[in-house]
């Protein structure tokens, strides 16, 4: 009986093995932003999930060559895009079908992806790592081999409490820092807010006008985008012989109604983004404006806001257009960029 009760003891001084607690991070919610979308009850944000995250974001490894990350396409000093019209960068060396979209206030976006392909941050991810143009990863075999690195087991046990590396904490170490990614510090910001620093030129109050006369229908909020779908009249037909380049949302929704429709892109850090929209075929803002001033071609599913001169598009004269450029580089947010670029 003794034996016995100095081995309980004995079990009882050895210390128990304890799962990590997380640290639980609340996300800002700038004062002109509206609640964002609710995180996912399993997953809620915490400082070593974020920490993970960032580590995977900017870690070329994932790749099948070892030699592509995510911030590859997705490059902090271009507000999260890669300047290229069809990024060539992947591990295939072809060229992607669709321009890589900037990662901006993800926390607020409803449907992802150009086309609304990814319906949530803990999905969006798992595309460009299997895709054979992208980082052309083998999932299990990516797992497996993170299960043997030095360091990756022990920072998903902290964020996640997991023994092991799993593919759906993968997916949701990425969505916890791609929702940390906030703009909402530009001159703009601070006008709205009323905050130093926030002087707006009377040129760029003007831009400021035209603008919520001419683009906020869909450019809507201080988010810059409505989190819809539209067809801005870049094509007057949409082949199905390759519905995957042309459909656009038709292609998620199996709609007709929705085909050639694409997602509104935030307008934020808009300067720094270049080239436009979903295939990149606008080089600067000029052509952008231009595009939509006589460019517009007609269609079934042409957006109505573009429908309502006596030809499509918005009527806009040269000294209009530089107002408008005018107010949208006050939409770019230096210190979204400084906090977010490596150090040398």
């Amino acid at each position: 009986m003794l034996l016995a009760f100095c081995a309980i003891v004995t079990a009882c001084d050895q210390p128990a093995a304890v799962a990590p607690v997380p640290d639980y991070v609340t996300l800002p919610v700038p004062a002109n932003f509206p609640e964002p979308l609710a995180q996912p009850a399993h997953n809620k944000a915490t400082a070593q999930g974020i920490l993970l995250g960032k580590t995977l974001f900017f870690d070329p490894t994932l790749s099948a060559n070892g030699e592509v990350s995510c911030a590859t396409c997705h490059q902090p000093d271009k507000a999260f895009s890669d300047g290229q019209s069809l990024s060539e960068a992947g591990v295939s060396g072809k060229p992607l079908r669709r321009h890589a979209p900037a990662l901006i206030n993800l926390a607020w976006m409803d449907g992802l992806f150009w086309d609304g392909g990814a319906r949530n941050l803990e999905s969006l991810s798992f595309a460009p790592l299997r895709h054979p143009d992208e980082m052309g990863q083998d999932i299990a075999g990516l797992v497996a081999r993170m299960q043997q690195h030095p360091t990756y087991p022990a920072m998903f046990k902290a964020a996640f409490g997991t023994d092991s590396v799993t593919a759906a904490a993968l997916g949701r170490a990425l969505a916890q820092f791609q929702r940390t990614l906030i703009s909402a510090n530009s001159r703009y910001d601070r006008y709205v807010r009323q905050e130093p620093n926030g002087a707006l030129s009377d040129h760029e109050l003007q831009g400021l006008y035209l603008f919520r006369q001419h683009c906020s229908s869909c450019h809507a909020t201080d988010l810059f985008t409505d989190n819809r779908y539209h067809n801005n009249g870049l094509d007057a037909s949409f082949p199905g012989s390759d519905e995957d380049l042309y459909f656009g949302y038709g292609r998620i929704s199996r709609k007709p109604e929705d085909i050639g429709k694409y997602k509104t892109p935030t307008l934020r850090n808009i300067a720094l983004t270049a080239p436009y929209m979903h295939d990149g075929r606008f080089k600067t803002l000029p052509d952008v404006l231009d595009h939509y001033s006589h460019g517009v071609k007609w269609s079934e599913t042409l957006a109505p806001a573009l429908q309502q001169h006596q030809k499509p598009g918005i009527p806009l004269t040269e000294t209009e257009k530089e107002k408008l450029i005018a107010f949208l580089h006050t939409l770019t947010d230096a210190g979204f960029i400084r906090a977010h670029t490596p150090a040398p």
